[in-house]
């Protein structure tokens, strides 16, 4: 199964953060053994480059390097850009870039914490913990 993994569930996975963590780490696991194709954002890998800015520069790109021996990275091509730049119903242009990538790797869905966020989206949006709920039925 496909999937793109957002931004904030990496940052989960990464920092630790509770109550987060141990459903992003789950996610993590499955896409690191295989079990999902997990896939991030081109624009993701510069965003978690940036929030993960205290961790010292050589651990983050440990982190980052070793991420991506398990997510592939994909960006969009120039006029699935101007598409996202078009969707006006989003609040944030970021998150029309994710759907844009996620749709353009045919992703069952997008694993986020903010599903609000990717209402009007074409993947849908699905919180790690109703993934992990349903990916166990």
């Amino acid at each position: 199964m496909v999937v793109l993994i957002d931004t904030n569930i990496i940052v989960d996975f990464f920092m630790t953060r509770e109550p987060f963590f141990e459903a992003s780490s789950e996610i993590m696991k499955m896409c690191a053994s295989k079990e999902l194709e997990g896939y991030i954002a081109f624009h993701s890998v510069s965003n978690l480059w940036y929030i993960l800015r205290k961790i010292p520069e050589n651990r983050r790109r440990e982190w980052l390097i070793d991420m991506l021996g398990f997510l592939k990275v994909i960006g969009v091509e120039h006029g699935e850009v101007i598409k996202a730049l078009k969707m006006v119903e989003f609040k944030d242009f970021e998150d029309c870039l994710q759907d844009r990538c996620a749709k353009s790797i045919g992703a069952m869905y997008i694993i986020t914490r903010n599903t609000m966020d990717f209402s009007k989206s074409d993947i849908p949006a699905i919180t790690p913990e109703a993934f992990l709920s349903t990916a166990s039925e």
